[in-house]
């Protein structure tokens, strides 16, 4: 757990950015040591593209589905402060090691206030 409880407000205005006006951008993270790698998108984009790992499911999975809809379209609607980070197409890097998952389209969410660092662009492996 970050002993870190605020949040930078540079990030979090990149966020905001693409919570409000579809930004997006590479960045890396590091959270407690991991390496976080990936591209920012928006809450909404976020809750869509979770939505669909739960449709054509049973009904508890169609009421997943749904629901994380519903947080797409909240998303879209708010225009608060920020407290999570968005990525799609993440690696995360624990030490020397390859980079978690080593293959496929990941999304991935964070709580901003648990990052204690970050850069623009994303590490690419070979």
């Amino acid at each position: 757990m970050s002993s870190n409880s605020a949040k930078d407000d540079v990030l979090e205005s990149f966020v905001q950015a693409a919570n409000q006006d579809d930004f997006s951008l590479d960045i890396t993270l590091m959270i407690n040591g991991a390496i976080v790698t990936g591209t920012l998108i928006s809450a909404s984009e976020y809750f869509e593209t979770q939505s669909k790992y739960f449709k054509g499911g049973n009904k508890r999975s169609k009421e997943f589905s749904e629901g994380l809809a519903g947080a797409s379209e909240a998303a879209e609607s708010s225009d608060g402060e920020a407290n999570y980070i968005h990525l799609k197409d993440v690696s995360i890097f624990l030490g020397d090691s390859k980079p978690t998952p080593s293959s496929g389209k990941i999304t991935w969410r964070g709580n901003l206030s648990a990052v204690d660092s970050f850069f623009l662009g994303k590490i690419k492996t070979s």
